[in-house]
């Protein structure tokens, strides 16, 4: 059974198996620099991180509600910020699973997390994870969690690239030196099959 992995730019992708699909964090249009999402998005669920406008535009994707409990998501909670969420509130990881494969959506986590949050992340075969910086995690941050989780597939996201993303993010170059292997698929789209998970640094460029 094929897992289809969209990526529509910053941390918004969709994940589809099984006839059943999920659109996380989609963004306003004109919250982010260089993004527009697509028009006519829809999925059988959405979930947002957190309530901020370039993470949380619900109401851009028809949510056809045709599978509710597709891909049984558990969520960790954890600060969007290294102050507690004193300073960005909070923002849920996302653990989904698609047939046999295991996906983390890490949402705008600004922390590396704790041990009781990495026990839940175990066997990850897949993770989306910021690199950033300044309202997330950093590369080397990201680095860190990477080793830490061991996961096949590793798609980085939420940092500038020419001129989509926020300026004070860390630009490519910057995320490439920490992870000089990644991979850029310019298409945006990873498809392979759950018993075969493409193994790597990946960035998908957004599709628009």
């Amino acid at each position: 059974m094929p897992v289809i992995i969209t990526s529509y730019g910053h941390a918004c992708y969709k994940i589809e198996y099984n006839n059943a699909s999920v659109i996380l964090d989609p963004y306003e249009n004109g919250s982010v620099p260089g993004l527009q999402l697509p028009e006519g998005l829809e999925a059988d669920r959405v979930l947002c991180s957190h309530g901020h406008h370039d993470h949380n535009a619900r109401g851009l994707v028809r949510e056809t509600d045709k599978n509710p409990d597709a891909f049984s998501p558990v969520f960790i909670n954890v600060p969007h910020d290294d102050a507690g969420g004193s300073k960005r509130g909070m923002s849920d990881i996302s653990v989904l699973h698609a047939g046999k494969v295991t996906i983390i959506h890490f949402g705008d986590i600004g922390r590396l997390p704790e041990e009781d949050e990495y026990r839940k992340m175990e066997g990850a075969d897949i993770i989306l994870i910021p690199a950033g910086g300044y309202y997330t995690i950093d590369a080397e941050q990201a680095k860190e969690i990477c080793e830490r989780i061991c996961p096949k597939a590793v798609i980085l996201m939420h940092f500038r690239k020419g001129e989509i993303g926020y300026p004070v993010l860390a630009d490519f170059d910057a995320v490439k030196a920490v992870f000089p292997d990644v991979k850029t698929i310019p298409e945006g789209r990873m498809i392979f099959a759950e018993d075969s998970v493409p193994e790597g640094i990946f960035v998908l460029d957004p599709v628009q």
